[in-house]
């Protein structure tokens, strides 16, 4: 039966079992384990297998007595200072500065901190940065790598229900240090987690409620799916510690502890995580009573392909149980030994940003839509114009500092144009959709100070049901016009007028009709080609001036361009001079930017996409509504323009949505595209 449950941010529920126990049920199996040594002073919460070149050791959490090191016959060899471990996790190959080699992550309950380690030679060291507080009462923790990027992840679990996701780096060369990202949240205390790298998954076990599914990657929807639930499917009161066994193909399992009742469950993740079976432990002729932390892994430990590491805190120590005995037991298959170290190609070209703006004022999805001014006598005090579109319009300069709001309303999306003749001097117009008073918002800018002053001959009503996307042109007759699109697919056109009293009115001109809605839009002053992104379909071309019974030609669909994920949104374009350059657009469904030829027929060249650079604390950019483009010297750092870009999910830490500068040159070496000089 499919149970629904309610928590805040909740989009999916899983399939769930009945939970209700038959009385003739087929019996439990049961496996036998061996048993480390017992911990110096308690507290065998949870344990990894490290493999340093042809051995494998065990490292477990022993509380006060910090990290401990079994040999795979369960041998104490070492141990190390951790403060009060309560979790620990391992991964390879996962920060340049240290090769192949085992880093490992330590939860610490004394200073509640995570700290980091190096396995080589059957010991470890300790390598962290700084003991990284995390401001709640730390529970345990797990890694994650990723499989888009291959960027290192820490998750750490609060006393309090707290889910909080850290990014990895090194500040120096064998240091790590990590900067949190995100926060996730459940109702109540989390203690175990497991990441599948190759599946961006996360598993989080609510020790009394059940067993969560979230997506590992930052940049994506929370989107958390509940697997198994305590009462209501086939845990009976509390779960414990999850691990993740990987034999490849088909014989890939999460295993679960359902602690309250002494047995261990097993779930297909290659079939959605579906139910398998159960089974108990007993090692010594003893049953291991309330399994803790787990860990999996088909590597090799010592004669055994593969084991599970249980936690007892019974015992105080750990039992290893080869993983053949629990897939004999359940009928499943143990499947091969699986890579430690996965090679990542990043799905997309990776730039990153280096500059980004204070968040907007209003909170949720408020940010929206760019415009840029490239000052030409004095680069560094150019100026970006952003929307808020739940009330203004923000102008920020080049350091991302926000130097002006102007409160008129919802503005939706917003452009420029320098150079408009206005009362005997020449004046930078700007414009923007009033979702507010459904009409053109018509402003100039103080090119000194970046304030707004509303210019509008009254309020520029646009007939259209909701305004929303938003574009200009300047045509070579030095004609200035304004597209408007609304959502049911047309595409408004606008005539910006002078009047004797020094203030600019709109003059409808035409209408131009989309299948569906639009958004993003760009004009090629040049050539006079309006540039319009269907957001279900594809981008589209179309002449910009106000030509009646124009027909739209298709560039790129949706459908026809694997690289295209929906909705098409903001549309920019780079000026190389002699009519040439190139088109950007955000592919929001995937969070990247297709690039495509300003000239000719306007091919598709690739995509990119934008990720967080840690060492300078600048998240990566998703969900992008709004963005522009410009070739200009924009100053220190962007000498050759830049790419400005609403983000979606504003976090390094989670803040109001905001506006990233990605300067045009690592774009440019990233796809090995021009630069304008």
């Amino acid at each position: 039966m499919r149970v629904g449950v309610g928590l805040a941010g909740i989009a999916g529920i899983a399939c769930l079992g009945t939970g209700v126990a038959a009385q003739n049920a087929p019996a439990v199996p049961s496996v036998e384990a061996s048993a480390t040594m017992t911990t110096q002073q308690g507290g065998a919460n949870r344990a990894v297998v490290v493999t340093d070149g042809p051995s494998s050791s065990i490292v477990g959490t022993a509380e006060l007595a910090g990290l401990e090191i079994y040999d795979s016959a369960g041998k104490r060899t070492g141990s190390i200072p951790a403060g009060e471990a309560v979790g620990v996790d391992v991964r390879y190959g996962s920060l340049p500065g240290f090769g192949s080699a085992a880093v490992l992550l330590g939860a610490d309950a004394t200073s509640n901190s995570l700290r980091f380690y190096r396995a080589q030679g059957g010991s470890l060291t300790e390598i962290s940065a700084r003991s990284v507080p995390l401001g709640i009462a730390v529970e345990g923790g797990c890694l994650y790598r990723s499989s888009q990027d291959g960027s290192l992840y820490a998750f750490a679990l609060g006393d309090g229900g707290e889910i909080d996701q850290y990014l990895l780096f090194e500040p120096s060369a064998g240091r790590v240090d990590a900067k949190l990202m995100r926060r996730l949240h459940v109702a109540s205390t989390v203690e175990h987690c497991v990441a599948d790298d190759s599946t961006g998954q996360l598993y989080v076990s609510e020790q009394a409620v059940g067993i969560w599914r979230f997506n590992a990657e930052p940049e994506t929807e929370i989107l958390p799916v509940l697997i198994d639930a305590v009462r209501l499917g086939k845990i009976n009161e509390e779960v414990g510690g999850l691990a993740l066994y990987d034999g490849g193909g088909s014989a890939r399992w999460l295993i679960a502890s359902n602690a309250s009742a002494g047995q261990l469950y097993a779930y297909d993740h290659a079939k959605d995580d579906a139910y398998v079976g159960a089974l108990t432990v007993t090692s010594a002729g003893e049953a291991v009573r309330e399994p803790g932390g787990l860990f999996a892994t088909s590597a090799p430990l010592g004669s055994n392909q593969g084991a599970l590491i249980i936690g007892d805190e019974d015992g105080s120590n750990y039992k290893i149980v080869p993983f053949g005995k629990i897939a004999q037991a359940l009928g499943i298959n143990a499947g091969s030994p699986q890579p430690l170290i996965a090679a990542v190609a990043p799905t997309l070209p990776i730039v990153h940003p280096s500059v980004e703006t204070d968040p907007v004022t209003s909170a949720a999805d408020a940010a929206d839509d760019p415009a840029i001014w490239a000052n030409s006598s004095n680069p560094a005090a150019s100026w970006v114009i952003g929307t808020d579109k739940q009330g203004g319009l923000h102008v920020y300069d080049m350091q991302g500092k926000s130097r002006f709001f102007a409160a008129d309303g919802k503005m939706n999306n917003v452009d420029i144009r320098s150079d408009y003749r206005l009362a005997g001097r020449d004046i930078v117009l700007v414009t923007a959709s009033d979702r507010t008073n459904k009409a053109i918002a018509i402003y100039s800018l103080d090119t000194e100070t970046g304030a707004l002053t509303n210019i509008a001959d009254g309020i520029q009503q646009t007939g259209l049901s909701d305004p929303y996307g938003q574009c200009m042109y300047r045509s070579k007759r030095g004609r200035t016009y304004v597209f408007i699109s609304d959502p049911d697919g047309l595409v408004r056109q606008w005539e910006l007028v002078p009047t004797r009293g020094g203030k600019v009115q709109a003059k409808h001109v035409r209408d131009i009709k989309f299948s569906s809605q639009t958004e993003g839009c760009v004009v090629d002053d040049d050539s006079g080609t309006l540039y319009v992104a269907e957001e279900d379909i594809g981008l589209w071309r179309v002449t910009a001036e106000p030509v009646k019974n124009a027909a739209p030609v298709s560039i790129d669909r949706i459908a026809d361009n694997p690289k295209l994920k929906d909705d098409m949104e903001g549309v920019g374009l780079y000026d190389l001079g002699g009519g040439r350059g190139y088109l950007i657009v955000s592919s929001q469904g995937n969070n990247s930017y297709a690039v495509y030829r300003r000239e000719g027929e306007n091919a598709y060249l690739g995509s990119f996409s934008v990720i967080a650079d840690p060492a300078k604390g600048i998240d990566g950019i998703s969900e992008t509504d709004g963005l522009d483009v410009s070739s200009a010297n924009l100053g220190p750092g962007f000498e050759h323009g830049a790419m400005i870009a609403q983000d979606g999910r504003n976090m390094l830490p989670v803040q109001n949505q905001n506006f990233k500068y990605v300067p045009w040159a690592t774009i440019a070496a990233t796809l090995n595209l021009e630069s304008r000089r």
